[in-house]
């Protein structure tokens, strides 16, 4: 199996080279106020001693230049992109797991921006969003991520339609007007923009449709397998590729046993690489054991072809890793020959 490139940030330097030109966008005029998730959110000034809580909310704002202005960052399924470590290594890591709500306000902060509603929301383990209106912290949640629970029970919630990346370009642009950043936030979305196409252009050597089953984790080999639903990230970036996702769940994150996956019978199995650790199938080196040892799942046809390629397991959430993600995944393709 071919090994995936480490995920890297090749529009960073001409990102870079834009934000050091002149301003063309023009600056924020406060007092600034959103709609976000259902809230309002209003702030009086560009904050200063701002709070990533989540991956994907801590990386935007280190890819917006914005290292001096973040008091702090926690929850990190995977280590910070290569490229962000120097800009990420000057803020303060609260825990790569939930932080409390005691250690965010000790770092006195002026903003949170949270990527799930589990670290900012209803039925959040950290804060709920009024805990911290308590506190005159205003906050922010990611939109790509504010689903409803109505049609499945449980904190991830479901999706009507397909993500896109409309969503994450919203993100980024609230953000950057939130900082004053505007120029740095036009550029980031452009590059995006264009990595977009280029990945749109690739198609199957066959013209066929690829199915794909995207494997985030499992407590254990005998487990449901956490898998990426069919309108979330993960069946973006299938579609984004020219092909669909095997699964139908409406879930966000579906458990399916793995008679349900072999019924499934994707093309292609996409295993996730996650650097917490909680698991041991959190290792792709163990999905990829399981997928060859079993007796019964080493029949599907994706595993017979040796059609398993590793993706970073953050992509699989709805974040500025799944463009990355969607062209890990287009690099072992055309390494297999199934695309051209």
């Amino acid at each position: 199996m071919k090994v995936f490139k480490s995920l890297t940030v090749p529009g960073l330097a001409a990102m870079i080279g834009l934000i050091a030109t002149p301003a063309f966008s023009a600056p924020t005029q406060y007092p600034l106020t959103l709609d976000n998730c259902g809230a309002k959110v209003t702030l009086t000034k560009a904050p200063v001693r701002a709070i990533g809580l989540g991956q994907n909310s801590a990386e935007i704002m280190l890819l917006l230049g914005l290292e001096d202005k973040m008091a702090g960052t926690a929850f990190w399924p995977s280590k910070v992109l290569p490229d962000l470590a120097e800009a990420n290594a000057k803020v303060k890591l609260l825990s790569v797991e939930f932080p409390t709500f005691e250690s965010i306000l000790a770092q006195n902060p002026d903003f949170v921006a949270a990527a799930l509603p589990s670290l900012v929301g209803p039925t959040s383990k950290v804060a709920k969003r009024e805990d911290f209106d308590k506190v005159g912290v205003p906050s922010y949640i990611s939109p790509s991520t504010c689903l409803s629970t109505e049609k499945v029970k449980d904190q991830y919630g479901s999706r009507d339609r397909l993500w896109n990346m409309d969503l994450l370009y919203q993100e980024i642009d609230e953000l950057s007007q939130i900082f004053d950043v505007a120029d740095r936030g036009q550029a980031l979305i452009a590059d995006f923009k264009k990595r977009e196409a280029a990945l749109r252009a690739n198609a199957s050597r066959d013209g066929k449709q690829l199915s794909y089953v995207f494997w985030f984790s499992s407590q254990s080999p005998s487990a449901d397998a956490y898998l990426g639903g069919k309108n979330a990230a993960s069946g973006f970036i299938a579609d984004l590729l020219g092909g669909r996702n095997a699964i139908s769940a409406d879930a966000e994150w579906p458990t399916l046993g793995w008679e349900s996956i072999i019924a499934a019978n994707p093309d292609v199995i996409v295993v996730a690489t996650l650097d917490r650790n909680r698991w041991e199938l959190d290792k792709p080196e163990a999905k990829i054991k399981f997928l060859n040892s079993d007796p019964a799942v080493s029949q599907m046809p994706a595993v017979k072809n040796k059609a398993i390629v590793i993706m970073d397991g953050q992509a699989m959430n709805p974040t500025i890793r799944t463009i990355y993600g969607a062209e890990q995944v287009a690099e072992q393709l055309k390494a297999l020959g199934l695309t051209k």
